[in-house]
């Protein structure tokens, strides 16, 4: 398995996944143009990805995927509150489930979670390589640690972890304070001190790397957020890497130890 943050941030998102010849991406919050050239920075051919997941109708998880999935040839999978929010998920072909199905792809599988966030069914994802067992977990544009988002972050290689605020530069930041409060509330993102109690708890032998997303540009330095989410790593006896996505560059590939310390845990959300 192989990870790349194409881009994480308010601007647009987008996760790519690579294991055994085939690809699937996690969102797709850039104009189709970005997505290609960023791509092919990694040399990957837009249209070698097989499916794309997007986990929630705004514009930043779902602004190119209509257009990309036409011309590229993706299976588009939103849920089916998300085609409702952004209608051109529908017309473009999207297949709808529900927060908590599985997606089955040629290599992988990716069950599909709900997550607490201001959207109409949100979801967060965790892609297993079938070959391997390896996971990847991605879990952001989370308003508070759910139980679900727990699940997320459970027994994975590989983690893509929201860290979007400081809490004191969001109070003393630009934001009016109807925005501050939509922020920090418990459908909007999760801050520094939330993404380090969170990182800490799901240290297991087999995660290999913590990667920090959706940094505010406004509210949060990746600085900070890695001091503040390292603290929790090293109080967990963490001995993976810490990266931090960037918002216009790309970033990785973050993989899987040479082996797992064990078999991929079985868990059901419901």
């Amino acid at each position: 398995m192989k990870l790349w943050m194409l881009g994480s941030g308010s601007e647009g998102n987008a996760v790519l996944i690579e294991c055994d010849g085939a690809r699937v991406l996690i969102d797709a919050g850039f104009p189709m143009r970005t997505l290609a050239r960023r791509l092919a920075l990694i040399d990957v051919a837009p249209a070698s990805i097989e499916a794309c997941i997007i986990t929630h109708e705004h514009s930043d998880h779902t602004r190119g995927a209509a257009m990309a999935s036409r011309k590229w040839g993706w299976a588009l999978h939103a849920s089916e509150g998300t085609i409702r929010g952004w209608p051109g998920l529908g017309e473009a072909g999207a297949h709808a489930f529900r927060a908590g199905d599985r997606i089955a792809l040629t290599r992988m599988d990716v069950d599909t979670l709900p997550i607490p966030h201001d959207a109409e069914e949100a979801v967060g994802a965790v892609v297993t390589v079938r070959s391997s067992g390896a996971r990847a977990g991605i879990c952001y544009d989370i308003g508070h640690v759910s139980e679900s988002v727990r699940t997320i972050c459970t027994d994975v290689d590989v983690l893509v972890l929201e860290a979007n605020h400081d809490e004191g530069m969001l109070r003393a930041g630009p934001y009016p304070y109807v925005v501050q409060q939509r922020i920090a509330g418990k459908h909007g993102h999760l801050s520094n001190r939330e993404a380090a109690g969170l990182a800490r708890d799901s240290v297991t032998p087999s995660l290999n790397h913590v990667v920090l997303a959706h940094l505010s540009q406004r509210c949060n330095d990746h600085g900070v957020a890695r001091r503040a989410v390292n603290a929790g790593l090293t109080q967990a006896g963490f001995r993976g890497q810490l990266s931090t996505a960037m918002q216009h560059d790309v970033v990785g590939p973050f993989s899987p130890r040479s082996e797992r310390a064990g078999p991929p845990a079985q868990y059901s959300l419901f």
